[in-house]
């Protein structure tokens, strides 16, 4: 009888803290949705707080890096009808892309996305739902997956290879006209940007070259690829503000209109030159294109298992995507390098020192000799850290509502993660202003930069993550060794080389950069595989 009532008397308590447990989460919850983050004051009728960004020298990603300073790390802007949230901290950043991932997996509808993406056929702009899954699965796994990015690694010297032996017969002219210097100045912005291009189109396409110089080949390819970035970003006010889309402010529909024209022109072609040139080849495996494996995949879907869009538009808006993302990014982030290293000459020469300790100067480098730079592999992070391909990330949008950090983050809002404050917390890096490479071989040694620590993520992280990392990581690595391994390198003014950021998608430098270069090596070390 006693042991009966003891077990009544444990039932019953344990049936009141179960109910006191339920009432104490119920309201955790409650006060979690009715919290809002904090939100700066002066947001202006229409156009909200997005008068913080006109008539500043700062770049959006500097301004709110500011704010955040005053408010912490999230926070809430309004841009137009939209609402934003700006997150400025790892642990944030973190729990919107991975415990919010799918919330947070879709992105905002453009008007640009329309006019010159397909009408969102380029994965990248897609909403978050089954076509995007389709097309993201196809690239993770065929076209950008590490077997086939391995496969095309030739494609990657020849094209360097040949970019640098351009350089070394442009010394080798100057050289014998001029017996004065040792040296030849070189615009290294242009040359990085037409080195990424060839790449990138080879890869995909498989046609060659362009030859130096070669205004309708390169130069207009990167002109068009330019304007595309420019309106993309110049259109947001559109997005943001809607009443603006029927003013037209500025021709920019009819401009989208026009660039999105002169990509399909290119794209266009490409695809009728490559089938062509597929019935007269034996293709295996191990020779496809980029363009190649997207006709394999797809030639049998229907128009209904690829959202309505025809295989020709997919394949073409998944080249463009490629293209555009890949030239761009990659090229900028070459030229943060070289900048920062020309700027700090000791650092410049300890990545040559380990470059001859671990290569010689008796052959060139190779993908092979990557993973024993271990110098070099920090320059790449510390360059990514400093200078990430966008001080913001592209914009995610919830697709229903949340909890982040606490607060309640309703359906319809865009997250922007700061990856410029993140990369410069003082929380996280020593003298975070400072390029200094070496703290990715002691405290930061086990840092990567392929999502997986939120302290550095150029490239994001979770389901919208650029899934170009592993290439754009081969071309970065090759192409930086190369040009260190085979010349002398030198900052032609006594002045640091500028370091101005310029507006855009893409974190660019403001000024071209020019350096003073001369062959390092031998003369029987060039035109090798050229």
């Amino acid at each position: 009888m006693e042991f009966y009532i003891s077990i009544q008397i444990i039932a019953f308590f344990i049936t009141v803290v179960a109910f006191l447990l339920h009432l104490i989460s119920k309201q955790r919850a409650t006060r979690g949705k009715g919290r809002k983050p904090p939100q700066p004051k002066g947001a202006w009728p229409v156009i909200g707080h997005l008068h913080l960004l006109a008539g500043e020298s700062k770049l959006p990603h500097m301004i709110w890096g500011e704010v955040a300073d005053q408010l912490g790390p999230i926070f809430t802007v309004k841009l137009g009808v939209k609402l934003a949230l700006v997150v400025s901290n790892a642990e944030i950043a973190k729990e919107c892309l991975t415990t919010n991932d799918k919330v947070f997996a879709s992105r905002p509808k453009s008007v640009a996305s329309e006019l010159m993406a397909y009408n969102y056929a380029l994965f990248g702009s897609a909403p978050f739902g089954d076509y995007w899954r389709k097309m993201r699965k196809i690239i993770m796994l065929e076209v950008l997956s590490q077997s086939r990015v391995e496969m095309l690694g030739h494609i990657r010297v020849s094209e360097i290879r040949a970019s640098i032996n351009d350089i070394y017969e442009g010394w080798l002219n100057n050289h014998q006209k001029s017996k004065v210097s040792n040296m030849v100045k070189v615009e290294m912005s242009q040359w990085f940007g037409n080195l990424i291009l060839n790449i990138m189109v080879m890869v995909i396409t498989g046609r060659s070259r362009f030859s130096v110089n070669d205004e309708q080949g390169a130069q207009l390819i990167q002109m068009v690829i330019r304007k595309y970035f420019d309106l993309y970003g110049g259109s947001v006010v559109f997005d943001l503000i809607p009443y603006f889309r029927i003013l037209n402010i500025g021709g920019y529909k009819q401009s989208m209109k026009d660039t999105a024209k002169e990509l399909d022109n290119i794209f266009a072609k490409w695809l009728k030159e490559r089938k062509f040139k597929r019935k007269c080849e034996n293709q295996s495996e191990g020779n496809k294109f980029f363009i190649d494996v997207l006709i394999d995949i797809l030639q049998g879907e229907s128009e209904d298992e690829l959202n309505g869009f025809d295989r020709d538009t997919v394949i073409k808006s998944t080249c463009q995507q490629l293209l555009t993302a890949g030239t761009d990014t990659t090229s900028s982030t070459l030229t943060w390098a070289l900048s920062l290293l020309v700027n700090n000459p000791k650092a410049l020469e300890i990545a040559q020192c380990e470059l001859d300790e671990q290569v010689g100067r008796k052959r060139l480098v190779e993908e092979s000799d990557l993973k024993n730079l271990v110098y070099l592999n920090a320059i790449i992070k510390e360059t990514m850290r400093l200078y990430p391909p966008g001080g913001l990330s592209l914009p995610h949008e919830s697709t229903e509502d949340c909890i982040v950090n606490g607060y309640h983050i309703p359906k319809g809002t865009i997250l922007l993660v700061n990856l410029w404050k993140i990369h410069r917390d003082r929380n996280i890096w020593s003298d975070p202003n400072e390029f200094r490479p070496e703290r990715f071989m002691k405290s930061h040694k086990d840092v990567d930069v392929k999502g997986n620590h939120f302290e550095l993520i150029p490239f994001g992280s979770g389901r919208r993550m650029c899934p170009g990392v592993l290439f754009a990581l081969k071309a970065l690595s090759l192409t930086l060794a190369s040009l260190l391994q085979q010349f002398v390198l030198k900052n032609p003014s006594q002045e640091p080389v500028d370091m101005t950021e310029i507006f855009g998608m893409t974190n660019s430098k403001a000024t071209p950069l020019e350096v003073l270069l001369a062959p390092r090596l031998s003369s029987d070390m060039y035109h090798i595989g050229s």
